[in-house]
Parts: C-alpha cells; structure tokens; sequence
C-alpha cells in the first residue's frame, strides 16, 4: 500500500515512530500484524483485500502490489 493511502500514514515502531517502510495494517509496536502471512502471495492477497475494502480497483490494488517480493521482509 502507498504510505500515502494508508489511514495511519504507516505502521509504528516499538519505539512508537512510524514506519517508513510498512503500512498500519501489516507493521505495529515493531511487529508484523500477521504472522500466519509466509509468503509474498499471502500477503499480496492480504493486501489487495484490504486495499478493495478501501474502494482500490482491483487491477491498481494488484499493481501497487507487486513490489511486495522486493520488501526487506521477504528477502532471504
């Protein structure tokens, strides 16, 4: 998601600052929000969810989403 589209304007630190590089949804108090999410398509499709319960057109929703694998989170 967009930092600029996210209601939080990002997730928070455990230091409460936020995020830089996650969104509200997934990132608070330092931690991943869901941690049953183990692969990068999870979480595009978590995503993508909550970007449509937002209005997002799926076809941008998608879009924005596919960065998702190049996230720090998902690098090995």
């Amino acid at each position: 998601m967009p930092m600029e589209k996210d209601p939080q304007l990002g997730g928070t630190e455990k230091s409460g600052e936020k995020s830089e590089m996650y969104c509200s949804h997934c990132y608070e108090d330092g931690e991943f929000t869901a941690p049953h999410i183990t692969n990068t398509k999870e979480m595009q499709a978590f995503c993508i969810d909550i970007m449509k319960k937002q209005g997002w057109n799926s076809i941008l929703a998608w879009i924005f989403t596919r960065s998702i694998p190049r996230l720090k989170r998902w690098k090995k």
